[in-house]
C-alpha cells in the first residue's frame, strides 16, 4: 500500500480508495488486490458511507480531496 490510510479507513479500505480515485472497475480491483469483485463493492459501499457521499464518482473526488493518488 502507497502512504498512510485516511483517518478511519482500514488499510484495505485506503488501498480501495485510491483504487476507485484511480478509475478502476471493482474488477480490476478485485484482480489487482486478489479478492472478488463483490468484496471491493462491498468496500466501496462502506467508503462511501464513511466519506458521506452517495455515488462512485463523489468518492474519488472526496479521495483526491483528501489527498489520495
Amino acid at each position: 500500500m502507497e502512504g498512510a490510510a485516511p483517518a478511519g479507513l482500514t488499510p484495505r479500505e485506503a488501498e480501495v480508495l485510491r483504487l476507485v480515485a484511480r478509475g478502476l472497475t471493482n474488477r480490476e480491483i478485485g484482480e489487482r488486490l486478489f479478492i472478488s469483485a463483490k468484496t471491493v463493492s462491498v468496500h466501496t459501499s462502506n467508503l462511501m458511507g464513511e466519506l458521506g457521499v452517495s455515488d462512485r464518482n463523489a468518492t474519488a473526488v472526496r479521495a483526491r480531496g483528501l489527498g489520495v493518488d
